[in-house]
C-alpha cells in the first residue's frame, strides 16, 4: 500500500488544518474545514484537488468552510450520522465501527461523544494515525459543552485502546496551557515535568507541538489518568472511582487560569 501523505498547516488564531493525500489514487481530504481559504491555499501550493471533506464535529471551527470547498471543489462531506443536521452539506452521515473508503485504504469511525454529542474521530490504522479533533488535545480534552463526564470517559477508553505508537492529530494548539494546568495536579509526575519543559521549548521556537504520541499521553495528559494515585491524592478523590476523578478534573480544568 502507497504511504498516506499528510500535511498540517495553521488555520485561525489556534486550529490546525490537516491535508490526507493518495497520491496513487489521487484523493485528497481535509479533516474539518476551519479555514476555507487557509486550506484552498494549502491545496493550491501542493497542487492537490480535494475529493473528500472528513468532519469531526458541527462547531463552525471545523465546518465552518463546508460549503464553500464544497462549492469550489464537488468533494464529497462526510460527517457524524448522529449530528447530520448540523454538519453543512453532508453527503455521508458515519457512525461507531463504520469503514470510510478512501483509495486502498479503509477509514475507522469511532463515535466520541463529550465535547458535542455527535462528535466522531478517525483512524487510519495502516498510517499509525487519528485525527481525534477535539476530544483529545496533547495533555488537554475537549470541553464538555454537550456531553456528560461518563460519557466523555467512555470516549478517551476507546482511543486508549489503540496502539501506543499512534500519532494523535488533535485540532488546536493548545499544549502549553494544558501543561500548565496538568502540573498543577501531578506535579511529582517526572514525565511530565519533562515533557513540560519540551512543550515551552518548542512553543518559544514557534514550533508545533502537534501530532503527539498516544504513548505520551498515556503518560502525561492527566485527562487518560483518573487511576493516577497521586492525581487522586492532589484532587482530593484518592479513593473514588474514575469517572469521578476524570470530572472532577475537567471541572478544575474549566476554572484553571494559569
Amino acid at each position: 500500500m502507497n504511504e498516506l501523505q499528510i500535511a498540517q498547516f495553521p488555520c485561525l488564531s489556534d486550529n490546525y488544518g490537516f491535508l490526507l493525500h493518495d497520491p496513487v489514487a489521487g484523493l485528497t481530504a481535509t479533516i474539518d474545514t476551519p479555514d476555507a481559504e487557509a486550506i484552498g491555499a494549502e491545496l493550491d501550493r501542493r497542487q492537490w484537488q480535494l475529493t473528500h471533506i472528513f468532519n469531526t464535529h458541527h462547531h463552525a471551527d471545523h465546518a465552518g468552510g463546508n460549503l464553500a470547498l464544497k462549492e469550489k471543489t464537488g468533494c464529497l462531506i462526510v460527517g457524524p450520522r448522529g449530528d447530520a443536521g448540523r454538519i453543512p452539506g453532508i453527503d455521508l452521515g458515519v457512525g461507531e465501527g463504520d469503514l470510510v473508503p478512501f483509495g486502498d485504504r479503509r477509514i475507522k469511525v469511532f463515535e466520541t461523544p463529550g465535547h458535542t454529542t455527535g462528535h466522531i474521530v478517525y483512524f487510519v490504522p495502516e498510517a499509525k494515525a487519528a485525527f481525534v479533533g477535539d476530544t483529545l488535545f496533547a495533555m488537554g480534552c475537549g470541553r464538555l459543552f454537550e456531553g456528560s463526564p461518563g460519557q466523555m470517559w467512555d470516549s478517551l477508553q476507546k482511543i486508549l485502546r489503540w496502539p501506543d505508537d499512534t500519532r494523535l492529530y488533535c485540532a488546536h494548539e493548545y499544549t502549553l496551557d494544558n501543561a500548565k494546568f496538568a502540573l498543577t495536579v501531578e506535579p511529582n509526575n517526572m514525565a511530565l515535568v519533562s515533557r513540560a519543559r519540551e512543550v515551552a521549548r518548542l512553543r518559544r521556537e514557534g514550533k508545533p507541538t502537534v501530532p503527539t504520541l498516544l504513548s505520551l499521553e498515556k503518560e502525561t495528559n492527566p485527562f487518560l489518568r483518573p487511576t493516577s494515585p497521586g492525581l487522586k491524592q492532589t484532587i482530593g478523590l484518592a479513593d473514588s472511582d474514575d469517572v469521578s476523578v476524570f470530572a472532577q478534573t475537567r471541572a478544575l480544568k474549566d476554572t484553571f487560569r494559569g
